[in-house]
């Protein structure tokens, strides 16, 4: 059966499901294992097990899957029946040879391998899950939003969890409801790095593990050698001393791999800006301070300021996004509010200030657990504002919904048309502090004031490491 055949299968018999339970009900006895949505990894370890796990759990088939670390082939392997899957540790093979096996692949990698088996999959009719950020550059991600559009029968999901949860959505129920006015500022902070960041390339290099496809994990990005562990002096800090650089986490530091704290955590902690706003691309975005230079590693901390234009129904607003440490060691966070200051209270760890014209709101936590008005007793007097919006099933569940054709596609709600956009802004932040300038954007997200700068948009991938197929 053919790789688009078996896909109209699944939706085909799905909706013969439906009909048959309420019908047809011989026809339930028919639907035998064919109907198991068939999926493949790219990536099995540390984030990517959770996705293991669920697709096991959810009666998913794996076929084949990529996994640079021998060592972490166990996810696949140890669960049963699943056993016989193709195990490679470079993520082309899979799409080389099973892409007419294929239904759905993740996608879990380090952020600099994110985009071209993404663009592979949705180029190639396959469901793609891709966890956050959708894409190392700006760039991109909107070349995934492109493929997104252009290849209407694929679903897509990125990995930003908390948007299929309740918090945004309680959030803007309050907004809807005239709580805080109209809006004009989002200060968001976080508690990362929790990673090393701040250093110069190390000098040294170590031999590669036998269990480390060391040129598979680099990927699209220029090869370096291996360095296993921080070692002693050149202004490393004793803490970091013999914590990995590269891989399994610490890459999340380095700027040809990672995309620092804010591409780890906004994709979380701003997504409610997202889905309440709906602001399209950036009209500017400039970094407003910085704790060292960006070199081999991103900064120690810094905060970014993004402005987005109005539309019909709204003014325009600003963003503020604070991560890391100053040179004193103090967390960069937006100013105590005195709403909360004249109670002996402080702002999370992590999390949102929303001003508006007639009051504030703090939602604490990266995916907005709690929505509070400002001061307190303003919230208890309000009241709970009428629900609003429709709750989701959950993020892999929606995703999988979507996938089986027992809903349209758009059900999956993080889709590379909402998450590519999305992304874009998020890597802005970045982009702006590489430059080291303000940058001025138009509405298709296009730098106007320093055109030089799009060219840090975009990395043109390593020779035989870019993306298999590309239908934008």
């Amino acid at each position: 059966m053919s790789n688009i055949s078996r896909r109209q299968f699944v939706k085909s018999t799905a909706a013969i499901g439906a009909v048959s339970a309420i019908g047809f009900p011989t026809l339930l006895s028919a639907r035998g294992l064919n109907e198991k949505l068939q999926v493949g990894f790219i990536a099995t370890g540390g984030r990517a097990g959770a996705h293991t796990s669920v697709a096991y759990k959810e009666g998913l088939q794996c076929v084949a899957f990529a996994e640079v670390d021998k060592n972490r082939w166990r996810s696949v392997h140890g669960k049963e029946g699943w056993e016989g899957a193709k195990g490679y540790t470079d993520w082309r093979k899979v799409f080389q040879n099973h892409a007419k096996e294929l239904d759905v692949v993740f996608v879990a990698t380090p952020d600099h391998t994110h985009f071209a088996p993404s663009m592979t999959a949705v180029s190639m009719g396959i469901h793609c899950y891709t966890e956050k950020p959708l894409t190392w550059s700006v760039k991109e991600a909107q070349l995934l939003a492109a493929a997104y559009a252009k290849n209407k029968k694929v679903v897509t999901q990125m990995g930003n969890q908390g948007h299929s949860g309740s918090g945004w959505r309680k959030a803007y129920e309050y907004i809807k409801a005239g709580a805080v006015g109209q809006i004009k500022e989002f200060h968001t902070w976080t508690d990362r790095p929790v990673w090393p960041q701040g250093y110069d390339r190390p000098s040294y290099s170590d031999p590669v593990p036998a269990n480390l496809d060391w040129d598979a994990w680099i990927g699209s990005a220029a090869k370096r050698p291996y360095v296993a562990k921080y070692r002693a002096g050149g202004g490393v800090q004793q803490r970091h001393v013999g914590r990995s650089i590269y891989h399994s986490f610490s890459w999340r530091g380095v700027v040809d791999f990672g995309s620092g704290a804010l591409g780890d955590m906004a994709c979380h902690t701003t997504d409610g800006i997202y889905s309440i706003m709906k602001p399209g691309y950036a009209a500017t975005a400039e970094p407003i301070t910085m704790n060292g230079k960006i070199g081999d590693q991103w900064p120690t901390g810094m905060v970014v300021k993004n402005t987005y234009r109005a539309k019909a129904d709204r003014p325009g607003f600003t963003t503020f996004w604070y991560e890391g440490k100053d040179k004193n060691g103090n967390p960069y966070k937006p100013k105590n509010p005195e709403e909360l200051e004249s109670q002996g209270r402080k702002l999370s760890k992590t999390g949102n200030l929303i001003i508006g014209t007639k009051g504030k709101m703090v939602v604490y936590g990266d995916y907005w657990e709690s929505t509070y008005l400002l001061p307190l007793s303003r919230h208890k007097e309000f009241g709970k504002p009428k629900q609003l919006l429709e709750r989701s099933p959950g993020h892999h569940k929606e995703f999988f919904m979507a996938c089986k054709g027992e809903k349209p596609r758009e059900f999956s709600q993080s889709n590379f048309s909402y998450a590519g956009p999305m992304t874009a802004n998020v890597q802005l932040g970045n982009l702006a502090t590489r430059a080291g300038k303000k940058l001025i954007l138009n509405e298709a997200g296009v730098i106007t004031n320093h055109p030089e700068v799009n060219k840090l948009a975009w990395r043109e991938p390593r020779k035989g490491w870019g993306p298999l197929e590309m239908n934008i």
